[in-house]
């Protein structure tokens, strides 16, 4: 049971945690038929565990009302629930207790984002950036959302500054592989996804990245192994079972091609690249 004020610095680290642990496996990945609108995917709490925690820390908050640490806190519990109006909320009080805390404006960025509102969290980014110029977390979240925007030369700009604050990042790496794999600049992308999976190989979003960037350059059989490998992870992935699909059509391998296609489009009836390629399969349209 938490029983007394949460330590500032603490705080810091597991608001921060809760809501960026996960971000990169939620990171789009370029290229992606359906491009879903995922940009710090929280996973669902089906043990009630989170519930839990809410309701132990607004005891905290009942307790300690000018405790920004807490309610910065119970934002990323509410945020990982998707609960994002009371995360707003939350980060906002936080915000107002300590307008210093780069912490609460990264993650109420990471929620804005989640909720659409693009300009709040670029605002929020950079005020968390002003507050810490240290904090690498914040430059990650800026640069995600610049190259969502298209402004792919200030997201690599601040991905290399994340990266020489944080050289183990996996995210950071993750981030930049899909900024130059936009910039079409694969095998520099291909080198940054391999940086990524070095240091976190348990999350799938690297290894379909590196996929789709060693299909541009044709290595189709180590792209299927990095699809393998994607949905070893998580065999729920469309758009790595669609692009495994598509390396298998490349190398003349429609039987594993159509399988993959059919796959993919089970769990995603839209993705374009599914449907493209089970249209081929079959010698018409889908």
């Amino acid at each position: 049971m938490i029983g007394m004020t949460l330590d500032g610095r603490k705080a810091r680290l597991v608001g921060a945690l809760a809501l960026t642990a996960a971000a990169l496996a939620g990171c789009e990945t370029y290229g992606s038929a359906t491009a879903p609108r995922q940009f710090a995917v929280l996973e669902t709490d089906t043990t009630g565990a989170t519930n839990v925690n809410i309701a132990s820390l607004s005891d905290v908050i009942s307790r300690n009302p000018s405790d920004a640490g807490a309610y910065n806190t119970r934002g990323a519990a509410y945020a990982r629930a998707g609960q994002f109006g009371e995360a707003i909320t939350d980060f906002s009080k936080a915000i107002q207790l300590d307008p210093n805390s780069a912490s609460a404006y990264n993650n109420r960025a990471l929620a804005y984002r989640q909720t659409g509102r693009a300009d709040a969290a670029m605002q929020d980014f950079s005020k968390a950036i002003a507050n810490d110029p240290n904090f690498s977390a914040a430059y990650i979240g800026r640069a995600n959302l610049e190259r969502a925007q298209g402004d792919l030369d200030g997201a690599l700009n601040d991905l290399n500054v994340a990266i020489r604050l944080a050289p183990e990042s996996a995210e950071a790496y993750h981030a930049r592989g899909l900024v130059r794999q936009k910039q079409n600049h694969n095998p520099e992308a291909i080198g940054d996804f391999a940086a990524a999976i070095d240091r976190n190989p348990f999350v799938a979003a690297p290894y379909a990245a590196r996929g789709q960037s060693l299909i541009s350059l044709g290595q189709y059989d180590k792209a299927i192994e990095d699809f393998n490998a994607a949905l070893n992870v998580n065999a729920k992935d469309a758009g790595s079972w669609a692009y495994r699909g598509l390396a298998y059509e490349k190398t003349n391998r429609r039987k594993e091609a159509n399988e993959s296609y059919q796959q993919a489009a089970r769990l995603d009836p839209n993705n374009a690249v599914a449907k493209q390629g089970v249209g081929r399969m079959q010698g018409g349209l889908f």
